[in-house]
């Protein structure tokens, strides 16, 4: 499997570059474990800082509303009853829910070779041969991004991201550097192109590469 290069320039190059069919070529039958994987990746990032109060920690409510017997009304010992309005609440968020998803490292990486198989199969990867940023300014990504016809959401690949590659785009709409050892199925299914880096490429070859089991 082969897509197109681009200089450092955004001109195409001659020779294409060869992507591994063991992580680029996989025939996706089920999105099953995509989307296992898409939610755990949601889930990893989400925080528990609701809290609701219980029955013994909402002020008020120590004395009797009111007599047991005789008044006609129903049996009560407390207002802060969570059957009454301003009473505690019955099992509410208590701050220390775990939402993380589980899912084993094999099981990772095979969901991330099938979301890069997704995006080679619909001519969203371009293969450039290599992304800097010796000043860490936007008008050289800019650029680039120009001439290759990047269009829509853009992730970027790099072998590692600095403090330059951050500053160049960061402040970019709708553009993201990831590092290739952190590329992950939600930044690549949400990536309307995913460029990639030849250095980047090869890491990721390295990391992925090993069969689709």
């Amino acid at each position: 499997m082969a897509v197109a290069t681009y200089t450092k320039s955004g001109t195409k190059a001659t020779t294409p570059a060869k992507l591994d069919k063991a992580v680029f070529g996989l025939e996706v039958k089920d999105h099953n474990l995509l989307k296992e994987a898409y939610l755990a990746y949601l889930a990893a990032g989400r925080t528990n800082n609701a809290i609701a109060k219980r029955r013994g920690e909402v002020r008020g409510g120590g004395r009797k509303p009111w007599r047991q017997k005789g008044t006609g009304n129903a049996r009560v010992g407390s207002i802060r009853t969570p059957l009454w309005r301003g009473g505690g609440a019955i099992f509410g968020p208590t701050g220390e829910e775990n939402y993380n998803r589980r899912l084993s490292v094999a099981s990772k990486r095979k969901a991330i070779r099938q979301a890069l198989s997704l995006a080679a199969s619909q001519n969203r990867i371009k293969v450039i041969e290599t992304f800097a940023c010796p000043d860490g300014k936007a008008k050289p990504t800019v650029q680039l991004l120009s001439k290759i016809d990047a269009q829509g959401t853009i992730l970027i690949v790099v072998p590692h991201k600095d403090k330059l590659v951050d500053r160049a785009t960061r402040n970019l709409p709708n553009t993201k550097a990831v590092q290739a050892g952190y590329l992950n199925v939600f930044d690549v299914m949400n990536a309307d192109t995913v460029l990639i880096s030849k250095d980047s490429l090869e890491a990721i070859m390295a990391r992925l590469s090993g069969g689709s089991k």
